[in-house]
């Protein structure tokens, strides 16, 4: 089927926001984290962007391929907000189509392109230069719908304590919680 954005998500143009503070990809208190900032789009898609940091390089003066690869996850994740369901990365497939350097702003553009059951298909690119720049990265993939209790049932207590104390964090998990 095709992805219907929710009537609820965020506007075209909106920030996203973290959806939790530690979030190595867009948590704001993770000193080496990517705080990749996405935006709300059209349809079920959405822009983001993250600059890449020194503690992101893997050879010299490169961004490693794991968090480009991150990145994708991230902006990918991110559809969730416009479906306003909870799902997690089942599989992540990854091409690496040109070197990234130290300094640059990766351009992010991810679509939701199907759903089949709990399983939401995705695309997404990753520009440099402008977000009309050459494609550097693209990932496609599948997320998994899952209640809030796989998280609950898998974290670490005190980090879901520390995020179910946090009213901004509760507040997003219940407006998650029930599906049209």
């Amino acid at each position: 089927m095709k992805p219907v954005r929710h009537p609820d998500a965020p506007a075209p143009g909106e920030l996203l926001g973290a959806h939790y503070g530690q979030c190595f990809g867009c948590g704001g208190d993770q000193p080496h984290g990517l705080h990749l900032q996405a935006r709300a789009g059209e349809g079920v898609a959405i822009t983001a962007e993250f600059t890449v940091q020194p503690a992101h390089q893997g050879a010299p003066g490169l961004a490693h391929g794991g968090v480009l690869a991150t990145a994708l996850d991230e902006t990918l994740g991110s559809l969730n907000w416009l479906l306003r369901t909870i799902a997690v990365t089942g599989r992540l497939e990854t091409d690496f189509l040109r070197p990234v350097p130290v300094g640059t702003t990766l351009y992010l553009e991810a679509e939701a392109t199907a759903t089949a059951g709990r399983k939401i298909y995705s695309t997404a690119t990753g520009r440099i230069g402008g977000p009309d720049g050459p494609v550097a990265v693209r990932a496609d993939a599948v997320f998994i719908e899952v209640k809030i209790d796989h998280f609950v049932d898998n974290g670490r207590e005190e980090e879901i304590r520390a995020a179910m104390d946090d009213p901004d964090q509760l507040r997003r998990a219940r407006a998650f919680e029930v599906n049209p």
